[in-house]
């Protein structure tokens, strides 16, 4: 009879915990802000001093693949006795905490929702820096991650109806309804969208298994391919012009995950041969090794005189939701 009572008590506990959780959460404000702009948590003191010039370095520092120099995020310094009310629900806070142990925590939800609260401690200055400089890789994908699924969020709400994607490639991927098809071959697939000073592109194709071979030639192959692709496919407006990649300007190259499959990512910088056109581009080749091929995705942007780095983060966020079937 005892045992029956404290199973029952003990599951109306745990009741009561669940329930207290999923009504905190339920409650927590939409979290809000810029997209790449990242709230800093820190005294003046700090701010002004070498800790905040780790921070800017760290958060600020220029996006490779970009004709000018952009920082990574925006950053908004927030003293600590101000951090209340609605300056806490940005998505992406940057908080300094001293006179406590040396270490990094990472909050989910801590003001808002969605939101990541990364939160640096340390008993000297020199801990707070070290912690810094030693998590940098981790501090940058944690902000950069949440911020690409909230352009995919905003984009989501309304969606492309291009079905043609699916039964061409075998493969989904989302983006917004405002962009139009240019051209449509067996296997090339092009769209693009007018933006205030220019135009946003994505662009498709397919590549038997053996067109790109891992060794030390792999970004040349990679951009051999995508200028053939140019010339082929994507004509300037000035006759005779085409899509290739800027020479001057060495592309940068790494290997990632999309959809569970190894991809080759490379960022670098487009241009019109016969033109006086240019802008950054963003190119994956995700390897398909069910069906023997390279599926291409490329997002690339004309917007001359203002920034691109939001729109390069829109056309990854586009590009990463790709799942092949």
């Amino acid at each position: 009879m005892r045992y029956i009572i404290f199973s029952v008590v003990s599951l109306m506990m745990l009741m009561s915990c669940a329930d207290k959780k999923k009504s905190n959460e339920k409650f927590l404000p939409d979290a809000s802000g810029a997209i790449n702009n990242v709230s800093v948590v820190t005294e003046n003191e700090l701010w002004d001093g070498h800790v905040g010039q780790a921070i800017r370095n760290l958060l600020a520092k220029p996006i490779y693949g970009l004709p000018q120099d952009e920082p990574t995020f925006t950053i908004s310094q927030i003293p600590t006795s101000v951090f209340s009310g609605f300056v806490t629900k940005n998505r992406t806070v940057l908080k300094i905490e001293t006179n406590k142990a040396a270490g990094i925590e990472i909050i989910e939800n801590a003001y808002a929702k969605p939101q990541k609260v990364i939160v640096v401690s340390g008993k000297t200055k020199e801990d707070i820096i070290n912690i810094l400089k030693e998590n940098e890789s981790k501090i940058i994908e944690t902000f950069r991650n949440v911020e690409l699924a909230e352009r995919l969020r905003q984009m989501a709400k309304s969606p492309h109806k291009f079905n043609s994607i699916k039964e061409k490639f075998g493969l989904t991927i989302q983006f917004p309804s405002i962009y139009e098809v240019i051209k449509e071959t067996d296997n090339f697939s092009w769209f693009s969208k007018d933006i205030t000073t220019g135009s946003m592109h994505l662009m498709l194709y397919e590549l038997p298994h053996d067109a790109i071979k891992r060794n030390d030639s792999t970004v040349t192959q990679i951009i051999k391919i995508r200028d053939s692709i140019g010339e082929i496919n994507v004509p300037g407006r000035i006759e005779g012009s085409y899509l290739i990649t800027e020479k001057a300007y060495t592309p940068f190259h790494n290997e990632v995950i999309i959809d569970n499959k190894p991809t080759l990512e490379t960022k670098g910088i487009w241009d019109l041969k016969g033109a006086f056109m240019a802008g950054p581009f963003i190119n994956y080749a995700i390897e398909d090794r069910i069906n023997k091929r390279w599926v291409v995705v490329e997002g690339f942007a004309f917007a001359p005189s203002v920034e691109k780095r939001n729109y390069m983060l829109e056309v990854e966020a586009i590009i990463k939701s790709v799942k092949i079937e």
